[in-house]
């Protein structure tokens, strides 16, 4: 089907059930910022906001074994490689359970030292070792979760998948009240929501690969780490991996140049900003994810131009969903804020960055299907460049100087860090379009062939 069927039917068919899945997933994490907002304070939201790097770094190795494996399932599927297929299955359980032991552990350790360095202060540091705690003890869970998802979803089960992430949400958005007010156990109950409702979707998620008249599933004789396959799902992976390593790193920089230049507010705010802007950024990854295993069975079926019709289509549809978010930011910020909080500082402050950060939002569709492209056809390579040019060429000098720079100036030092994000995604997606072009060129001669 994936080789024969029209493009757009399949793009449909395998992106719907992704973009409501990736709704959905944003929802699930917009649901905690709004109960904790509303239901503990505004300085809550501030200290949920400090959990956003280690929250992606825990991202960061769940993608790498994920990302990776359900790109290396596509291929195998295209090249009919059933057994290999299922060895990758096995390969993903072990690597997620070690992977999330060993992050738990490290991290549960030097929690304190680490919220600090990420800009925490006296006030916001007992709410987020609070909801972090509890996040840490769920990883593996959590790491599974994600994990088995991306698999399913490569494997031709992209509805299976997509109710695996609504029972997640809907599971999370009916505890998240009940643990907050109903027991009063504040930000730890957000926390103890979200691992819960993990939990029960990991269950469904084993019944359904323990079937054994499915094509992947379960068996003895998978599990056992396997060099080749290790090496080629992290090697795949480790686009995605880098890109939220270095959104770690840049969201610590973002915190301390929020702190620095506007107080323990301001990062509440960028905290608010963020989950919106992620709203619209999970349903892009949820566009992508429908490209991805169309994309990886017709690149290993070198049928050349149903991958770039796949690109296509995935860029305009990427391209509507960026724009969307434009307007709001632009034209709507205070009704999207004023879901989080009651606070009317709190809201003037993001509402001022939300229109900032929004400025070059139409254009980031473009850059995030350029680079999920090159890693849905086993270009790591190319991925992991794109991944790391908005992070590293672009934002990282930006939130450095623009700040001082600013302030030196007269100006409010925080606008430094808000401008350097819509200004690095133009640059990285100038970036992207130059990559991209180059290589549709040798798809086109390919073809001629």
């Amino acid at each position: 089907m994936l080789g024969t069927e029209h493009i757009s039917k399949l793009l449909t068919q395998y992106a719907i059930p992704a973009i409501i899945a990736m709704t959905a997933s944003s929802l699930y994490n917009m649901a905690d910022s709004i109960f904790i907002g509303h239901g503990v304070g505004p300085l809550a939201i501030s200290g949920l906001a400090l959990t956003f790097p280690l929250m992606n770094l825990a991202a960061a190795f769940g993608s790498l074994v994920g990302v990776g494996a359900s790109t290396l399932v596509s291929v195998k599927l295209g090249q009919k490689d059933y057994e290999g297929a299922n060895k990758v299955l096995g390969n993903v359980l072990v690597l997620n359970v070690v992977l999330g032991l060993a992050f738990t552990l490290v991290f549960m350790l030097l929690l304190d030292p680490i919220l600090y360095f990420f800009g925490a202060s006296d006030a916001t540091i007992g709410y987020a070792r609070d909801y972090m705690t509890i996040i840490l003890l769920g990883n593996v869970i959590t790491h599974m979760y994600l994990g088995l998802n991306s698999v399913l979803r490569a494997s031709g089960h992209p509805r299976k998948s997509m109710y695996a992430t609504i029972n997640t949400v809907v599971i999370n958005t009916i505890l998240d009240p009940l643990f907050i007010y109903g027991f009063g156990w504040g930000i730890r109950g957000a926390a103890i929501a979200t691992v819960l409702a993990q939990v029960i979707s990991l269950v469904w998620q084993f019944r359904l690969l323990s079937d054994s008249s499915e094509l992947l599933h379960f068996h003895r004789g998978i599990y056992r780490p396997r060099k080749r396959i290790v090496k080629e799902i992290l090697a795949i992976g480790m686009s995605p991996f880098l890109m939220n390593v270095t959104a770690c790193f840049i969201v610590i920089l973002i915190n301390k140049g929020l702190k620095e230049h506007g107080g323990d507010l301001m990062i509440g705010a960028y905290g608010i900003v963020n989950r919106l802007a992620f709203f619209f950024v999970m349903i892009v990854l949820g566009v992508n994810q429908g490209m991805q295993p169309i994309a990886g069975y017709n690149f290993g079926a070198k049928q050349y131009d149903r991958v770039m019709h796949v690109l296509k289509l995935t860029m305009i549809g990427a391209t509507c969903v960026t724009t969307a978010g434009f307007l709001l930011g632009e034209f709507m910020p205070r009704l999207a804020v004023g879901m989080f909080t009651s606070d009317e500082e709190l809201i003037r402050l993001a509402v001022e960055g939300m229109r900032i950060v929004f400025f070059c939002f139409p254009i980031i569709g473009f850059q995030m299907v350029a680079t999920n492209f090159f890693m849905s056809i086993g270009m790591a390579g190319k991925a992991i460049f794109l991944s790391l040019s908005r992070q590293l060429l672009f934002l990282l000098p930006g939130l450095l100087f623009l700040p001082d720079i600013l302030a030196g100036m007269g100006y409010n030092g925080s606008w430094g860090v808000w401008c350097s994000m819509p200004l690095s995604d133009l640059l990285a997606s100038l970036v992207a379009a130059l990559m991209l072009l180059r290589e549709l060129r040798r798809f086109r001669k390919r073809m001629q062939i």
